[in-house]
């Protein structure tokens, strides 16, 4: 599922910034962390358009 795939990531990036990885690996961790939030938020979006649109079928 998305969301625990974005708790892994982001336990993946609060490792690499506590280890003081290079900076590359931290910032490639944060963009694939904004993608995956993204991406939830853009489903969580969708199927609220959906569920609505479900209400009012008449």
């Amino acid at each position: 599922m998305l969301n625990d795939e974005i708790c892994k990531l982001r336990d993946k990036l609060n490792k690499s910034i506590e280890q003081g990885d290079d900076y590359s690996v931290t910032y490639q961790l944060s963009v694939e962390l904004d993608e995956l939030i993204a991406k939830y938020y853009e489903d969580l979006k969708k199927k609220k358009k959906n569920k609505s649109m479900g209400d009012h079928a008449d």
